[in-house]
């Protein structure tokens, strides 16, 4: 009973989350044969001001790539 978590920085769309579910999903099924009904897949959106890497937020990284 595979429980795949994801946590994404907010901005993608509606078609990229579902893309990235269903993806997910399948892998599940593919890599450890999980059954279809078997599989949970919860992807969290976190906003961009409140992810960082390397003291960096990933807004920060944004505005400075424009």
């Amino acid at each position: 009973m595979p429980l795949i978590d994801v946590s994404i920085a907010r901005g993608r769309t509606p078609e990229q989350l579902r893309a990235l579910m269903h993806a997910l999903h399948a892998a599940a099924e593919t890599t450890v044969g999980a059954a279809s009904e078997n599989i949970t897949v919860i992807v969290r959106e976190v906003e961009r001001e409140h992810w960082s890497r390397t003291d960096t937020t990933v807004a920060e990284r944004d505005a400075s790539s424009t």
